[in-house]
């Protein structure tokens, strides 16, 4: 009897510990086994890789609460100490010719100073009105290119060609005609401005053509 009950005793240690091994391998049914994505399986996950965030990137780019600098602001080149200036000319107009609606008149800059000067390019020119001297209409087209420079001695003249449309050829309700004094007219490279009388009609609207038109200096 005694040597029976430890044959089933020693059968029923051995099943049991074979079950054991079992679960060690397969992993099933041990709750301290995580799973992954409805898989059982071992998961290793170290404390410090799941409370520590990996660190931002530098970015080149600046963040729009942060805008880029604005690039550094391009020298002005110095201005050529011989280059014609308001207090060395004198302006008049001269005769032209017209043309498919518009007429041409020369611009003429005289050297009424003492001293030899260059010009060359594209004055400004624009319509002007009023005891203020406002603007009317869009200054003059620039038509055509540069020319060489033009050297200047007392009492000499260069001229740049002025086109003036035909204001009537324009309907009244978008030309918008406005009596006009003259001209202001900026030399080329010159900041400061000249007068010249040279009363008539120009177009204060936004018209679809130009009734300016400049050409360089010659």
């Amino acid at each position: 009897m005694l040597r029976n009950r430890m044959v089933i005793i020693g059968g029923i240690a051995l099943a049991l510990l074979a079950a054991g091994c079992d679960n060690a391998n397969t992993g099933e049914g041990d709750p301290r086994i995580p799973t992954v994505n409805g898989v059982g399986g071992p998961t290793t996950t170290s404390s410090s890789a799941a409370t520590t965030e990996p660190s931002p990137t530098p970015s080149s780019n600046p963040s729009p609460e942060q805008p880029a600098p604005p690039p550094p602001a391009k020298d002005k080149p110095a201005g050529d100490p011989n280059e014609c200036k308001v207090a060395d000319l004198t302006l008049s107009l001269g005769g032209g010719d017209a043309a498919a609606g518009t007429r041409y008149r020369e611009l003429r800059f005289t050297n009424s100073g003492q001293r030899t000067c260059v010009i060359q390019g594209f004055p400004g020119v624009s319509f002007v009105a009023g005891e203020d001297g406002h603007q009317v209409g869009e200054p003059a087209y620039r038509d055509g290119t540069k020319g060489p420079a033009i050297t200047l001695r007392p009492g000499q003249t260069a001229f740049a060609p002025v086109g003036f449309a035909q204001i009537a050829n324009y309907d009244p309700a978008v030309c918008r005609p406005t009596e006009v004094r003259g001209l202001r007219v900026y030399p080329p490279h010159e900041y400061d401005s000249m007068f010249l009388a040279a009363p008539g009609t120009g177009c204060a609207g936004d018209l679809p053509g130009h009734q300016l038109l400049v050409r360089t200096v010659q």
